[in-house]
């Protein structure tokens, strides 16, 4: 069943409900949204009156209940969907032979763009465009947003670098006295320095498993509220494990690199100044 998309400011809505028997013309058969008919409690078998604007209105019979495709451009505007044949839609505007947006499906193996240019000089009316350039020219503003989100990553992985680099430093700050007493009994600065970066490697291991975890959880906190907010299968917080790889793969090195860089520092140091004795 072949149906065309018909907004509800155009459609005028559910006028009343009646019963079959009541109506003289055959009615449409239509298919409305899952949204709108847990709105107006319609079920299938129902029949109604539709009607485009300053037009004699059509008995309808709604004959499917779908669930529409989430889609992040249009889920801010709320709008009820009904879907009606095309020559039949065209006879309730009025305006047959006229349609604002139509979509061609390819066989496998087609170049869309070599299709799309044939067929805008085959005949005038109309612009043919692939699919990528129409999703191109629609995701500008998520382009945007995007790339903001990009800049205040970038921002706080250098803040949190500087926050490790004096983390760390302050940690292995503390661990003078240990580290002045394995110098004492003879251990090489080599075997310190390799002790202090793993205990440095597996700090950040662990802290970025508690930071995937809390990730994950705050994701889907954002799922749950924002798809029950627009009532929408639509994924808000999406958490892949790139994203994960790419993280835990930053700690660690971030967390091996500031404690290499304090226990280079530490091991360094004279074991008599760790101690605060004189030099």
């Amino acid at each position: 069943m072949i149906f065309t998309f018909l907004r509800a400011p155009v459609l005028a809505a559910v006028a009343w409900l009646c019963a079959s028997g009541a109506l003289n013309a055959q009615p449409l058969d239509i298919a409305i949204e899952r949204r709108l008919a847990e709105r107006t409690g319609l079920i299938v078998g129902d029949t109604l009156r539709v009607s485009a604007e300053d037009r004699a209105s059509t008995p309808a019979r709604v004959a499917a209940i779908y669930e529409p495709v989430a889609d992040p451009a249009t889920i801010m505007r709320r709008d009820h969907h009904v879907r009606l044949h095309l020559a039949e839609l065209a006879a309730l505007l009025g305006q047959p032979d006229r349609l604002d947006r139509a979509g061609i499906i390819l066989q496998p193996g087609a170049n869309a763009e070599v299709v799309a240019s044939r067929l805008n000089r085959t005949a005038f009316g109309y612009e043919v465009f692939p699919t990528a350039v129409v999703a191109s020219q629609s995701s500008t503003t998520f382009l945007v947003v995007s790339r903001f989100h990009r800049a205040i990553a970038i921002i706080s992985i250098l803040a949190s670098t500087v926050f490790l680099l004096c983390l760390m430093l302050l940690k292995v700050e503390e661990r003078r006295l240990d580290v002045a007493v394995l110098r004492f009994t003879g251990i090489s600065r080599r075997t310190i320095f390799l002790a202090l970066v793993i205990e440095s490697a597996i700090v950040a291991g662990g802290g970025s498993a508690i930071g995937v975890a809390i990730a994950a959880a705050a994701g889907a906190i954002t799922n749950w509220y924002y798809q029950r907010a627009f009532d929408t299968s639509l994924i808000f917080s999406l958490l892949t494990p790139g994203t994960i790889g790419f993280a835990v793969t930053l700690s660690i090195v971030l967390g091996i690199g500031a404690g290499g860089l304090a226990g280079w520092r530490m091991v360094r140091t004279p074991p008599t100044v760790l101690w605060r004795l004189p030099g």
